[in-house]
């Protein structure tokens, strides 16, 4: 048995990220980079206005003025012509400023005829100028290999001028449920001694949303010879393949036997934690396979805790960017942490953690209300406790 954090540091300290494909940049969201990204041009190119108004000479820049309007400057139109003391440019926002030309009056502050241009109120202290390379330098670093890609950096990229992103490639994932007991969701009513199989519809979700792609879900009964054809199938298909169920000490409990002949070598197997003690990860074939608890709440948290800083770490994300551990204030109702390092789930109420009401680790109702796993160390202060998203 080995303790959390001893658990997560032989996770990170082996898993290597995945090779990595180019993508399109419209398919690029929430995949990782695997490689720094430069700007291949500045921005702006040139100096722009930040404002529609006119352009002109600060030095003409005064209330009364009048300026004669010699031409136009818009976005991505021909270059303005220059202009000389007493002149301006009528000018829209993101057009290229013209030379002689070092301050912008918003079109509110001004009349014009076409002619000329009168400013006609006070303008403020705004330049209204984004001058060339202010955002960044052709060359400059703008996203790190690492970086998952979010709507920001998606601008960032684009912006950099790339058609596509060079990123770590998807783990594969493929879950084995097993369990004599088990139903697919909607046919268990008709099958007394049937329970729906809930565990791996919420496993699956969780690891699409840290990258995986599921590329096989099977389920079969607790019989050996059937799970390791099971095995064999889904080591065919993925990188990543998640058994739940059969993870404790029972008769019946084949969730590694059935990798025994692919030679399963464990990473670790049993964590002193609460919920979910038995989790156990290892690799067969030069894939990685992660043994999850079959109780729904114990199999969701263990998958929270090392199925998806696992995920993060083939796609070259560091593991703290999944396991951000804050601390956050707590409201009454606690229990014990005991001699585990326990794992509380808990929903936020008027700014503070609350448990939800039933802890145990069967529950499946609880889960739809939990947004937070509060981290309970083994004789650890109420005030020392962390929070991390569930």
């Amino acid at each position: 048995m080995i303790g959390f954090d001893a658990a997560l540091a032989l996770l990170e300290a082996n898993v290597r990220p995945l090779s990595a494909e180019p993508v399109p940049l419209a398919e690029a969201h929430g995949r990782v980079l695997a490689e720094d990204v430069r700007a291949a041009l500045p921005s702006p190119r040139s100096a722009v206005s930040a404002m529609d108004g006119y352009a002109l000479r600060n030095a003409d820049a005064a209330v009364g003025a009048r300026l004669r309007i010699v031409g136009e400057s818009f976005a991505g139109g021909t270059p303005p012509p220059g202009i000389a003391p007493g002149e301006c440019v009528r000018i829209f926002t993101g057009a290229p400023m013209p030379k002689g030309a070092d301050r912008v009056v918003m079109q509110a502050n001004c009349v014009g005829d076409g002619k000329a241009m009168t400013i006609t109120a006070e303008f403020g202290p705004g330049w209204h100028v984004r001058p060339a390379a202010s955002d960044f330098a052709a060359g400059d670093l703008l996203l790190r290999a690492g970086t998952r890609l979010g709507p920001g950096a998606i601008v960032a990229l684009a912006g950099a001028d790339r058609a596509e992103a060079m990123v770590h490639k998807r783990p594969r994932l493929a879950i084995i449920a097993t369990g004599d007991e088990l139903a697919p969701p909607g046919t268990a009513r008709d099958h007394p001694d049937r329970i729906p199989e809930s565990v791996s519809f919420g496993v699956a979700a969780l690891a699409e949303q840290y990258g995986a792609n599921i590329v096989a879900r099977l389920s079969g009964a607790d019989d050996l010879g059937t799970l390791r054809q099971l095995a064999d199938k889904a080591l065919a298909q993925a990188n990543v393949v998640v058994v739940t169920g059969g993870a404790s000490v029972g008769e019946r409990d084949f969730a590694k036997a059935m990798f025994a002949e692919q030679d399963l070598e464990l990473l670790f197997a049993k964590v002193v934690i609460k919920p979910g003690k038995p989790v156990w990860i290892g690799r067969a074939q030069g894939r990685w396979i992660v043994g999850l608890p079959g109780n729904p709440t114990s199999a969701l948290v263990t998958a929270r805790l090392f199925l998806a800083p696992l995920l993060a770490l083939l796609q070259g994300r560091a593991l703290a960017e999944v396991q951000t551990w804050l601390p956050l204030p707590l409201g009454d109702g606690f229990p014990d942490s005991g001699d585990r390092t326990t794992f509380v789930r808990a929903r936020l109420s008027g700014g503070m953690l609350i448990p939800v009401g039933n802890q145990d680790s069967g529950a499946q109702a609880p889960l739809a209300a939990a947004g937070w796993l509060v981290r309970c160390e083994r004789d650890s202060a109420l005030a020392g406790r962390l929070a991390l998203t569930f």
